[in-house]
């Protein structure tokens, strides 16, 4: 079976490097982005004031998205397997796939079923609460965005930790979920 996890030490060929590198640096620019752009909405109940209700949420909801977005979402799940799948386009490149390698270090094609319906399931969910906290007041939608930057953050530091440690010969231990038939 295609998906079932391997030890994997990826190639070192300045080629392979760079593709896996455009593929990272793809992903980082997506995920510094969204902090960057809702790191003042974040800040801005800070400088405005709360009640000692919305104060404990803001500090609550961020424990608890640096917990469930940062290190389940993030180190746990989707950062292994996105530079697993960074050095596997690196290792078999076809020409589609070096150019769209962010997206697909994403998960969003050449994948197994079960990884699309997921990686796409993921981006229209995520997609649906961004246009829903958008209708929040502040200090409401500075609770949310200040949650989702520390998540975001702490996934982003947990991708560059990983991707780095990979390149210094740290082995790959997670599938990259190619699909079935697919080169592993």
């Amino acid at each position: 079976m295609t998906s079932a996890m391997v030890r994997l030490f990826p190639p070192r060929t300045p080629a392979a490097v760079l593709i896996a590198v455009w593929g990272m640096l793809g992903v980082v620019a997506l995920l510094v982005s969204a902090i960057v752009r809702l790191t003042p909405l974040a800040v801005e109940p800070l400088t405005t004031g709360m009640t000692p209700l919305q104060w404990a949420l803001y500090v609550g909801w961020s424990l608890f998205n640096l917990y469930a977005e940062g290190y389940k979402g993030f180190q746990k799940a989707f950062v292994p397997r996105a530079v697993a799948r960074a050095f596997y386009v690196a290792r078999y490149p076809r020409p589609l796939h070096v150019v769209l390698a962010p997206l697909f270090c994403m998960g969003l094609f050449y994948a197994t079923r079960k990884r699309l319906i997921l990686s796409w399931g993921l981006v229209i969910g995520v997609t649906a609460l961004v246009t829903l906290v958008r209708g929040l007041d502040q200090p409401w939608r500075g609770i949310v965005d200040a949650g989702v930057v520390l998540g975001l953050s702490y996934g982003t530091v947990a991708l560059l930790v990983t991707f780095f440690g990979v390149m210094a010969g740290r082995p790959i231990t997670v599938s990259a979920q190619a699909p079935d038939g697919a080169p592993q």
